[in-house]
């Protein structure tokens, strides 16, 4: 089914014992409708409502692709900082705030979660609520909006969305940092995260010695700050072409297995050793860190299973649980959930 208004969405929800809201598929796993499950697809759900850039705001339907949100705010010199990833392989809004997926902009900025204002969901009884609000200064009640970020779909289906955009900055520069092994990568992460340098990307490669960071600031502000940092780690300045090739795949996850398993961990920088360490001994594993080190990103070839991490994380694509690692399920989740979805009209919180 794939209603293109809010009424036709509230029919189909009401329509179908047990239903699951899935985008563009960029992040199938999360939107595989299991067994009695009617998946509703939302990508004719799309348009920009509203949107006003001396507020710097914008609201539109959950099946809006960001690469269209990008063109219309790019245009006007504003963007969503937090780096939507797999925009250009379609991926929704929906789909971005159901499944919590934040790119490298995350570092400096903040994610999704950080971003997100307001939204229209259909609850589990098909009833529609707004959430949150259209005005970056909101403090009407409990901030559920930024509750249902990673929520993919178990407490109700997004049906519009208001977020908050940044200037886009003048200018940025790349550079790629040497770090010959985990430890390195450590000390280089640390490093960057303490300096001075307000960097707004920090990530690593596992498969390269190496930690990437982006700046950006002013065209005059760039040049100091560039040299202040290759004068304290030793690195360089990638031309233009090679920094937007890096960026490109990590938004992309082109480093990742075509077809493959990929998931997403949570990490802290420390555990950056042991997480390299667990991703060699899988397999034919390919991995990424991202977010100073906070978060980490694992890719099986096709076919392979990832059914297990001694970390947190969720499955995005590939065989094997949504959910991975150890789990702690704050009682405010089991009571949402039965507030807003009394009769488990959507998946559980364990499926």
């Amino acid at each position: 089914m794939s209603p293109a208004t809010l009424e036709q969405l509230v029919e189909a929800v009401r329509a179908h014992p047990r239903v699951l809201a899935v985008g563009a598929g960029t992040k199938p796993r999360p939107a595989a409708a299991g067994d009695g499950v009617t998946p509703l697809s939302l990508r004719a759900l799309r348009g920009i409502v509203e949107y006003e850039p001396d507020e710097f705001t914008f609201t539109a339907r959950a099946g809006t692709p960001v690469a269209e949100l990008a063109q219309v705010l790019g245009e006007r010199g504003q963007y969503l900082p937090f780096d939507p990833p797999l925009a250009a392989a379609g991926a929704t809004l929906g789909g971005t705030v159901a499944a919590g997926l934040s790119g490298p902009g995350r570092w400096r900025f903040g994610g999704v979660r950080d971003f997100i204002l307001g939204a229209r969901l259909v609850d589990g009884e098909g009833r529609v609520l707004r959430v949150g609000g259209k005005v970056v200064k909101n403090a009407a009640g409990f901030d559920l909006p930024k509750f249902l970020v990673g929520s993919v779909g178990r407490f109700g289906i997004l049906a519009e969305l208001t977020f908050k955009v940044f200037p886009r900055p003048a200018a940025r520069r790349t550079l790629r940092l040497e770090a010959p092994d985990a430890a390195a990568q450590v000390r280089v992460l640390q490093a960057c995260a303490g300096g001075r340098w307000e960097l707004e990307a920090l990530e690593a490669s596992v498969d390269d010695p190496a930690v990437f960071v982006r700046i950006g600031a002013g065209e005059a502000s760039l040049g100091p700050l560039v040299a202040d940092l290759l004068a304290r780690v030793p690195g360089r300045e990638l031309p233009a072409a090679e920094a937007e090739a890096v960026w490109a795949g990590v938004a992309g996850f082109t480093w990742a297995h075509a077809g493959g398993a990929l998931a997403k961990v949570v990490l802290t920088s420390g555990q950056l050793p042991a997480f390299v360490a667990w991703v060699r001994a899988q397999e034919g594993a390919r991995a990424w860190v991202g977010a100073g080190g906070n978060v980490g990103y694992v890719s099986l070839p096709a076919g392979a299973i990832l059914a297990f991490s001694p970390w947190p994380g969720m499955l995005l694509r590939g065989r094997g649980p949504l959910w991975l690692g150890p789990r702690h399920p704050a009682a405010v989740m089991t009571a949402v959930k039965r507030a807003l979805d009394p009769s488990g009209r959507f998946p559980g919180l364990d499926d």
